[in-house]
């Protein structure tokens, strides 16, 4: 089995998992079409396919697997040792890691609850929907949160609390950067991607109709210079924003979208890359364009981007910078500067939910004034 991709009309791209003769997994392609338009449905497919590669391998239907095999599932491509399990799944490949795990435990509970809602092993279907009690966060990120009496609950997810730790760059790596890369493009994708917060695919999906560099721009949505990050599913880099916030193009302006406030390098970036390099009569109408080569002048994907950073970093002694970085470094910056105030940092990065920039990003700077006070206190010093 394999996980294929079929391109559709109007640009738009599905994933379906098939037999090695071509025909589709009918179990998973039902299950599948209920992501259909969403990044989700590629994601899904990915770990869906592995976990029925593992079926296979253990003669287990959909009928005959049980909680305990699915339990069974999650420890071993989970596992770092192997112990008693004897062969290990996915020989030669990294465990998954939590949020990998969280992800293929959403991913099966989805599968067998849409089987069991076909008739198909409804005992593992009652034992996977199950609930909880909201917890206080749980209210404050839902929608009327306060009037919710019971949460869905995973059995397959991992246990306990969990806090990831974002990969910042390293200090002074902007300018080392900007330093080592020779074209306008490239400076502009590292000035804007410092100073705007911008995933790559959300920056190499950009349209010029979509910025608004100058002050009370003609979609009165922000007094301040701007660009408005659009949800694209037929770019011809294939470049797509995470982000589908509804936008809309009335009379040659652009409205709606995740708005985006620029700081002025990012305004000097994209004058000097449209003055010197951005070619005439490119009918695209993208950003970012390819410089060199038998496809110069056509849409920039976000594999080159990935790869001129990986090539800088490199060259300024960094290592390999990933864009994700520039984005982590830049919502840590913005809570520190906002004095921990979580609103402000979700939308300046365009964050869904301020919940997830605390899990990610809250945390206490070590030589804060109070933080040395209070561990000071608790250790009975006086200054």
């Amino acid at each position: 089995m394999r996980v294929q991709q079929i391109e559709r009309k109007g640009g738009w791209r599905s994933w379906a998992i098939v037999w090695p003769e071509g025909s589709f997994h009918a179990e998973a392609d039902g299950f599948l079409r209920k992501y259909e338009g969403l990044g989700t449905q590629r994601t899904y497919a990915y770990y869906l396919v592995d976990h029925l590669r593992w079926l296979e391998r253990e003669c287990l239907t959909f009928t005959t697997v049980q909680l305990r095999d699915l339990e069974r599932y999650m420890g071993i491509v989970g596992a770092e040792v192997c112990m008693p399990l004897g062969e290990p799944w996915r020989v030669g490949k990294r465990p998954y890691g939590r949020s990998a795990l969280s992800t293929a435990a959403a991913c099966l509970k989805g599968f067998y609850l849409h089987q069991a809602s076909l008739g198909v092993n409804d005992k593992l279907g009652k034992k996977l929907d199950k609930s909880r009690l909201p917890s206080r966060v749980d209210r404050r990120r839902s929608f009327l949160g306060h009037v919710k009496n019971t949460l869905p609950t995973n059995p397959l997810a991992p246990k306990g609390p969990h806090r990831r730790h974002p990969k910042m760059l390293p200090d002074g790596a902007r300018q080392g950067l900007l330093e080592t890369v020779n074209a306008a493009r490239d400076r502009l994708v590292i000035d804007w991607l410092a100073d705007g917060g911008l995933r790559i695919g959300e920056l190499c999906g950009l349209h010029l109709i979509d910025l608004h560099l100058r002050e009370n721009a003609g979609c009165g949505e922000c007094r301040s210079p701007h660009l408005h990050v659009c949800h694209r599913s037929g770019n011809l880099n294939r470049a797509e924003a995470k982000t589908k916030h509804p936008w809309q193009v009335e009379r040659g302006t652009v409205t709606g979208g995740l708005i985006k406030r620029v700081s002025p390098a990012m305004v000097h970036a994209y004058f000097e890359y449209m003055t010197t390099e951005y070619p005439r009569g490119a009918g695209h109408g993208m950003l970012l364009v390819q410089l060199h080569g038998a496809d110069a002048g056509q849409p920039w994907a976000p594999v080159g981007a990935r790869r001129m950073l990986a090539r800088a970093g490199n060259r300024a002694g960094l290592g390999v910078v990933k864009p994700h970085a520039f984005r982590q470094s830049f919502t840590s910056a913005v809570l520190d500067a906002a004095d921990g105030n979580l609103l402000i940092a979700r939308d300046a990065g365009g964050w869904a939910s301020a919940a997830m920039v605390d899990e990610v990003y809250g945390h206490v700077e070590v030589h804060d004034p109070a933080f040395d006070a209070a561990l000071r206190t608790i250790w009975g010093e006086t200054k």
